[in-house]
């Protein structure tokens, strides 16, 4: 099945201070010539007006209900307003964006539920903004689960990943200081998370069996416990458990040499320890290409692997490459999706 048979990709604007705004113009302005799957926004037609034109670009823009917004995208860019609305500071973050910011997120899971769209894509947000304003759930990731727990009544765990076209990376501990690490870490959260990556880049990247590369958490692995237990103790059972499970998994790897070329034509997934330890790697190889992707929910979320990135924001100069890579990445994954159903 086609990404064009779906209903169309739901976008919410992200941080109005941050770049956005502007990004989602010129994916838009870009639709043709990159070949973006259709898509509308669920923000404030205002401010992205005003933010195209600081840019100096100009996009004929159409307030619309969801079931309108497919017809509407090739002449115009398709936006159902906010009931709150936001305030055109560009660097200027401000927690008083925070209810709009949230309220475009929670629409848009509502709208995959309700099949107006296909897939969200979700333009970058700033946590301390949302922090600030009482948010109380880690991140991006954390609240698109819950959100999706409220909907299925079950608890859903999701998995972060980040995919390019030479390497996807999972970290199993995200958002935590570096010196929670090891205390977080456990054979269960490994294995949960690897068996959460392997069924979904099973049922929408269309791998059948999944190859998956674990890493190790201290340098050289351990060095068979002279440098640390963790990977002995934590890591290895892990991997123990996922290959008697019937995923193919192996490691603990050191992981400054399962990143090189031939390291990865071997996998296809690592799973890191910690934040760092996987989107190092995968930034590195294609800051501007890789894609955020949510595992293990009941709907397809992909992101730019970038922030809000307030310091260009309003200068024209941000770049929209990793949100178009999101937009044809969502719509890819859904079709694979219902065309497996």
């Amino acid at each position: 099945m086609q990404p064009d048979s779906l209903p169309p990709l739901v976008l919410t604007s992200g941080d109005p201070a941050g770049i956005g705004p502007e990004i989602i113009v010129k994916a838009w302005l870009a639709r043709t010539q990159q070949a973006c799957p259709p898509f509308y926004v669920i923000g404030d037609p205002r401010l992205i007006g005003s933010r195209a034109r600081t840019i100096g670009a100009t996009v004929p823009i159409a307030e619309v209900v969801a079931g309108d917004a497919a017809a509407a995208f090739g002449n115009s860019l398709p936006v159902v307003p906010l009931t709150h609305g936001l305030r055109d500071n560009p660097g200027r973050p401000d927690a008083g964006n925070a209810a709009g910011i949230v309220e475009a997120i929670d629409r848009a899971v509502d709208d995959v539920f309700t099949k107006r769209a296909s897939a969200i894509v979700t333009a970058p947000i700033a946590k301390k903004v949302l922090y600030d304003a009482g948010f109380r759930h880690p991140g991006h990731t954390e609240y698109l689960a819950h959100l999706a727990s409220m909907q299925t009544g079950r608890p859903e765990n999701a998995v972060m990943m980040l995919a390019g076209p030479a390497l996807r990376t999972v970290p199993v501990t995200i958002h935590i200081p570096i010196a929670e690490v090891p205390a977080a870490l456990s054979s269960e959260l490994i294995v949960t998370t690897a068996r959460i990556v392997a069924a979904d880049l099973s049922r929408r990247f269309g791998i059948d069996k999944p190859r998956l590369a674990v890493a190790g958490l201290n340098p050289h692995a351990g060095e068979d416990g002279a440098i640390g237990r963790e990977d002995a103790d934590i890591v290895a059972p892990a991997v123990a458990a996922l290959r008697a499970g019937g995923i193919d998994a192996f490691g603990p790897l050191p992981a400054d040499t399962m990143f090189h070329a031939q390291a990865r034509a071997a996998y296809d997934a690592a799973i890191c320890m910690y934040h760092d330890q996987a989107l190092i790697p995968a930034k590195a190889l294609a800051f501007d290409e890789a894609v955020n992707v949510t595992l293990g929910l009941p709907f397809v979320r992909t992101s730019p692997d970038h922030g809000t990135a307030f310091d260009i924001a309003g200068k024209g100069t941000a770049r929209a490459d990793s949100l178009i890579a999101a937009l044809k990445l969502a719509a890819r994954l859904a079709a694979t999706e219902r065309a497996a159903a």
